[in-house]
């Protein structure tokens, strides 16, 4: 039995929660939307199984890009990045986090040797 939780614009319930992914199942209510927020390390991304969804991303030089996500559409928010969603009708979709390693993360000293 997975546990669903309440939130101001609807209901949230965790499918997969583990340290590298997390899935929820969202159903946001006419007019819900979430907080203004940034993640530190994650990706965050919206995937709309019924209604609309619009998901507000803040850009460096004070832009507010605007996309609408209807049945089957998705969109990702990069780390760092500010955003908010929004329902413009009754909305059921997925939404996921996930960080990625970087593979060039290693700082030499020197190159070993035999």
């Amino acid at each position: 039995c997975m546990i669903k939780e309440g939130k101001v614009w609807g209901q949230t319930m965790p499918i997969i929660m583990n340290p590298s992914v997390e899935v929820h199942h969202i159903n946001v209510e006419l007019g819900g939307y979430c907080s203004k927020h940034a993640h530190q390390s994650k990706f965050n991304a919206f995937y709309v199984l019924s209604g609309e969804l619009e998901i507000k991303r803040w850009k460096d030089y004070k832009l507010v890009d605007s996309t609408w996500l209807k049945k089957g559409d998705w969109s990702i928010v990069p780390p760092g990045e500010y955003h908010q969603f929004m329902a413009h009708q009754e909305t059921e979709a997925l939404e996921l986090y996930w960080a990625e390693l970087n593979h060039d993360d290693i700082m030499r000293e020197n190159v070993g040797g035999i």
